[in-house]
């Protein structure tokens, strides 16, 4: 992502709870959690996964599809989540230091 734009992602933590934020480097962003030096939400629940993410151009769509996806119900989430015909669906990976 870099200087290119911003991305919004969920998180599946170690209890099974699910973060979602925004970055405009995922890679920095996600190294963060695992180090627990991420959101406080999800300090003491690593290691997390990423299981979700989207790309955006602007930093004010990112925000909007952040909200949008905060306000979902976790089934929702998880249906979103399960969407493999999805451009914006990564495959679940762990994430190691």
């Amino acid at each position: 992502m870099g200087d290119d734009g911003y991305c919004v992602y969920i998180l599946e933590c170690k209890d099974g709870s699910l973060y979602t934020g925004y970055t405009n480097d995922i890679n920095r962003r996600l190294l963060a959690h695992q180090q627990g030096k991420g959101a406080k939400y999800t300090r003491g629940r690593t290691p997390v996964k990423l299981v979700y993410k989207e790309e955006h151009v602007t930093k004010s769509e990112a925000l909007r599809a952040e909200y949008r996806i905060k306000q979902l119900k976790r089934s929702e989430k998880e249906r979103l989540i399960d969407t493999k015909e999805s451009v914006n669906h990564v495959e679940s990976k762990e994430l190691s230091d």
